[in-house]
């Protein structure tokens, strides 16, 4: 009975893999190459004049990308207007600078008679991430193209499928091992924290009241601690928001790594990568060889733009980034 059932499985199991190399061998680059043959150099465009607007564009649109693919896959379901995903408190922080980034570049996509309503607004989210990358000094890497919209969105499905600041090493690995992701991938797409910020009210708990026998987290850098008090004092204005990097926040490198290795990860889920010994060599690597963590992020935001990729009738090219047709 017991081989039975492990037989069952098994191939399940088989049968999802079978599916999801399916659905990733659907995507491919050039896939506008007929229908739309300047995509890339018109949203390349697009993202370029945005970033030289303000440089929030480069955080706000990789987060943006983040969270649509770990929530019901990369098909742009987080763009949707309210009522949706974006209601959630997990996506509420998420800066209005992303969402006008991709429909900038929707609309001059768009505009092109060639091109009209013929790209998917996660295909555009999917670039319009790589260009930010690039423009914050990261590497440029080939985007699989051919997702599909998605036609749905809901405020619900966000819950317990975004990793949260308190995170250990294990609910981290198991968070994204659910998308295929290994924990090399996922210690790569942290070091996108190198760019952004984050609010108060995700850390002050470590800096003010961690336990009953220290006020300071210990895995917390002392001196960092105290200068995180002077720019978070109690009582602060929740929107005041700091640096996810306190070296380099505007350029994409690994000093997220380095600074790791100094006690310097703001969230609990940033330093436990250092502080357990199961991926502190990863860390190390990736502080001591940027060419190694550049590396490792290819291949990690390729997979995760595999993630849930709907094609054919699964989705459809939605005219408005903000609503289904």
């Amino acid at each position: 009975m017991e081989k039975k059932t492990n037989q069952t499985i098994f191939s399940i199991f088989s049968l999802l893999l079978l599916f999801s190399s399916c659905v990733s061998a659907q995507l491919r680059t050039g896939f506008y190459q007929n229908s739309c043959p300047n995509v890339e150099t018109i949203v390349r465009d697009a993202v370029r004049q945005k970033f030289q607007q303000t440089f929030v564009t480069a955080p706000a649109t990789l987060r943006l990308f983040f969270h649509d693919c770990f929530v019901r896959g990369c098909d742009a379901s987080i763009l949707i207007a309210s009522p949706s995903e974006k209601d959630h408190p997990d996506d509420m922080s998420l800066a209005g600078d992303g969402f006008d980034t991709v429909v900038k570049a929707k609309q001059a996509v768009d505009r092109n008679a060639n091109c009209r309503n013929k790209v998917s607004c996660a295909d555009i989210l999917a670039l319009a991430t790589r260009e930010v990358v690039v423009l914050t000094g990261g590497p440029s890497y080939p985007v699989e193209l051919g997702r599909k919209d998605g036609r749905l969105s809901t405020k619900a499905s966000v819950q317990n499928n975004l990793p949260q600041p308190g995170f250990n090493l294990n609910q981290l690995n198991s968070m994204f091992n659910r998308h295929g992701l290994s924990q090399t991938d996922m210690i790569a797409l942290s070091g996108a924290h190198t760019l952004g910020f984050a609010h108060c009210g995700k850390f002050s708990k470590r800096i003010y009241n961690f336990s009953p026998r220290t006020r300071i987290d210990p895995s917390l850098n002392r001196g960092y601690a105290l200068q995180l008090r002077q720019m978070c004092p109690i009582g602060v204005d929740p929107r005041i928001a700091i640096n996810m990097d306190p070296t380099t926040p505007r350029t994409f490198d690994n000093a997220y790594f380095k600074n790791l290795q100094q006690g310097k990860g703001l969230f609990t889920s940033d330093q436990v990568l250092f502080t357990d010994q199961r991926s502190r060599s990863t860390v190390n690597l990736f502080a001591n060889n940027e060419g190694a963590f550049r590396q490792a992020f290819i291949s990690a935001i390729t997979k995760l733009g595999r993630v849930g990729v709907k094609t054919g009738n699964a989705g459809e090219i939605r005219r408005d980034c903000s609503r289904v047709n």
